[in-house]
């Protein structure tokens, strides 16, 4: 499975950014995703996550209320709207899937996902 995100890009603090993540030769629609981040010298970290059917969403403290993970109408793709965006928000944002059909759980831990897409750049000026 190769996930393919996208959408990062610089904006201001404040700002608002949508990041999309597909999977190509392969249908995400029935697997549990995820997004995670890793900053410069930083442990990838755990953003937000969602079951294969878009009923349960999960978000790291830090975010919630302001990141929100959801999937389109095919289920197919995830997206992650970010808004109200801050400096420490600047990351490699990372797309990620379980290889578990039908999760009923979201799932928060590095380990817990088999695939991973290439990552995407969100740099937040302040």
């Amino acid at each position: 499975v190769q996930l393919q995100a996208s959408g990062g890009g610089l904006v201001q603090a404040g700002g608002s950014l949508r990041l999309s993540c597909a999977a190509s030769r392969r249908t995400l629609s029935t697997y549990n995703m995820g997004w995670f981040r890793q900053a410069p010298g930083k442990e990838r970290e755990f953003v937000a996550a969602i079951t294969w059917s878009g009923s349960t969403t999960s978000y790291a403290d830090s975010v919630k209320d302001r990141f929100t993970i959801s999937r389109g109408n095919a289920k197919n793709t995830v997206y992650l709207q970010m808004i109200s965006l801050k400096p420490e928000d600047t990351a490699v944002y990372y797309c990620a899937a379980d290889h578990i059909p039908y999760g009923g759980t979201p799932l928060s831990r590095r380990n817990d996902y088999d695939y991973w897409g290439q990552g995407t750049q969100v740099t937040v000026s302040s």
